[in-house]
């Protein structure tokens, strides 16, 4: 649809420099048309909100259109997200918790590769297979087991790979600790980070760990 500029609305600034914002709105005055749509949703009747290709959102304004070509998108959170995604406006993310080696693999070099990454120095195989093969993995809470694999990725590391994963962690299996010998009770605790357990009888143990 071709909609007036004053019915639409940017909710997120954008970040593109502003000298190439203004040099593309003198390429679209010449020519008074956005070939390139503005993806948008209807918040209201004749109201909308840019979800994708907020640069050219941008650029029009710049250049003072009155009206603008759009495609009017639905309204759920998906297509929201899959918008700015499509849009380059957002970056992708994989599940950590059912990825595989080359998804993980992908997912490092992507965030290795980065200018002025806090993972530069890591290697790339290491820490991918580390991950990979990391036996709990499926149980994860969050990413902080990633710094007990010795691959290189620190605590202050981890926030730099909330960039591209994600995780649906399935619940632990339910343990019968009655079933488990000393030696496997005390490396259920040293896994925990329990402290305290090494001179502890099995009953003594599993009244800990519970």
């Amino acid at each position: 649809m071709h909609l007036y500029m004053i019915e639409i609305t940017l909710k997120e600034g954008i970040d593109a420099p502003e000298f190439l914002i203004k040099t593309a709105a003198q390429y679209l005055r010449s020519n008074n048309h956005n070939w390139v749509p503005i993806i948008v949703k209807e918040v209201e009747e004749d109201k909308y909100e840019v979800i994708g290709n907020s640069y050219v959102y941008a650029v029009a304004e710049a250049a003072k259109l009155e009206k603008v070509w759009c495609i009017i998108a639905d309204t759920t959170r998906e297509t929201d997200e899959l918008t700015k995604i499509l849009a380059g406006e957002k970056t992708p993310k994989i599940n950590l918790s059912t990825a595989t080696i080359d998804d993980i693999k992908a997912a490092l070099q992507y965030l290795i590769e980065k200018p002025g990454s806090f993972l530069k120095g890591v290697n790339l195989l290491i820490a991918a297979t580390r991950i990979d093969t990391a036996s709990d993995r499926k149980y994860w809470k969050n990413l902080e087991p990633i710094t007990k694999l010795k691959c290189g990725i620190t605590a202050s590391k981890l926030e730099a790979l909330a960039e591209a994963f994600y995780l649906t962690p399935e619940p632990e299996p339910v343990l019968d600790l009655q079933s488990l010998t000393v030696t496997q009770l005390k490396d259920l605790a040293k896994q925990r980070g329990i402290k305290g357990y090494s001179k502890k009888k099995k009953s003594a143990l599993i009244e800990l760990l519970s």
